[in-house]
């Protein structure tokens, strides 16, 4: 099993996280795509090389037989726990590859803070924050309250390693297209803007998230197209969108069971006469639009008409964003925006050929014939991951990610900011 790409000095370090990653996920045992890379790597072959032949388009079936012709079977986990291993966090910073300098001055000068909603997968957390962190911005992690206490208390332990990350204090029990979801963020908006940080953009993510672009590519085009711009794409409310806001919808909670489920009851148009627009849920909004979302009336109460609605939060920021006025708002924008790459059930055959892992919700889960498809998106994250099912689609991602970040960096290059397989491409940076 690979999850952060083991040091020899990590190996019990890794070895606990694998321990605890089985308890919490209650992870199946690994079928035959899932096992893929730990053959590999019994076999004893570096995992660039095969990330560089799946980046390249070579069909992963070609691939995978020629770097491994007889698998073996994969250790077994044993060892200390994720919480006692991460007692010391100067050891667990360099064990996971964190970098913490900034790595140029266009970065510092550009902050940026994040909010992470996360309910599982810790492993696909760690990844997704060490790809992302820096020490100019900031991150809020929001918690699922339903999220196993080992999991929530996993979280709070990296947290308390950075002065520049925290959980937020007001947590959801968030629910699949409900209120929860939106107020999750909110949460988050609420600590963000006492931060000491003076961060110009803030940007939400999910724990199946994974960065495509590098944070200076992303400081890049937020500058460059977005400064002092909200990023909500989306576009007046489709009438087969409108019955998400013409009845009341409620959040049933039970059991371990949460859904949002229609009532017979009718809702009130909007407040202030505004007009509802539909777009993604995902976005990049300036600091003071945060502020605005915080304190204006008409913000306020369109949180509080939304709250029987189905999946407000793909309404309630575009359609705060489209009016007039506001600040940093694009009354006339449509789509465009690089946010997010999905692949969507009903796109296939038009924005993409097919989900070569499988679908989730109509989202496709990528597998690892949607690499090339990756690295060829504009889009800033790419949805969703799971690091259980495809491995090696987010352990390809996550070296390649980070070689592009070193190559870009104009500071000196500490070692343990390298995987440990990327010590010999050091020389080509």
């Amino acid at each position: 099993m690979s999850i952060l790409g083991c040091t020899k000095s990590g190996f019990m370090l890794c070895v606990g996280i694998c321990i605890v990653l089985l308890a919490i996920n209650n992870i199946d045992p690994p079928d035959q795509n899932t096992s893929i890379l730990s053959e590999i790597k019994e076999c004893g072959f570096y995992p660039g090389e095969l990330c560089t032949a799946l980046f390249e388009g070579k069909p992963a079936a070609l691939v995978v037989g020629n770097f491994c012709q007889e698998a073996l079977p994969p250790s077994k986990d044993q060892g200390p726990v994720l919480l006692q291993s991460m007692s010391n966090c100067s050891t667990f910073t360099q064990e996971f590859h964190f970098i913490t300098k900034p790595l140029s001055e266009e970065e510092t000068g550009y902050p940026l803070a994040f909010i992470m909603t996360i309910h599982k997968k810790l492993d696909m957390f760690l990844k997704l924050l060490t790809a992302i962190y820096a020490p100019q911005n900031v991150y809020c992690i929001h918690v699922d309250q339903k999220s196993p206490k080992p999991f929530s208390l996993a979280v709070q332990k990296v947290a308390d390693c950075f002065p520049n990350v925290f959980v937020t204090r007001k947590q959801e029990t968030v629910v699949y297209a409900g209120i929860s979801r939106l107020q999750a963020d909110i949460n988050c908006m609420e600590e963000l803007v006492q931060s000491n940080i003076r961060w110009n953009h803030v940007i939400n993510l999910c724990g199946q998230d994974f960065p495509i672009k590098t944070i200076r590519e992303t400081v890049r085009y937020l500058k460059s197209k977005w400064r002092g711009k909200n990023l909500t794409p989306g576009v007046v409310q489709p009438d087969h969108m409108k019955y998400r806001t013409q009845v009341s919808y409620k959040e049933f909670i039970h059991m371990g069971k949460s859904y949002v489920y229609p009532t017979k009851e009718e809702k009130d148009p909007p407040p202030h006469n505004i007009t509802l627009y539909f777009g993604t849920a995902y976005y990049a909004l300036t600091r003071d639009f945060v502020q605005f979302v915080l304190s204006d009336r008409r913000a306020k109460d369109l949180l509080e008409w939304s709250k029987d609605t189905y999946s407000p939060d793909e309404h309630y920021w575009v359609t705060l964003n489209r009016i007039k006025g506001v600040p940093g708002s694009t009354p006339d924008a449509g789509w465009e925006g690089n946010i997010r790459a999905v692949k969507w059930r009903d796109q296939e055959g038009a924005s993409h050929s097919g989900c070569h892992g499988h679908y989730v919700r109509d989202i496709c889960v990528f597998g690892l014939g949607d690499l090339q498809w990756l690295m060829d998106s504009p889009h800033l994250f790419a949805n969703k991951f799971d690091p259980h099912r495809y491995p090696v689609v987010t352990d390809c991602l996550e070296r390649q990610y980070r070689l592009r970040v070193l190559k870009e960096a104009e500071v000196p290059l500490e070692s343990h900011w390298y995987f440990p397989d990327e010590y010999t491409q050091k020389a080509d940076l």
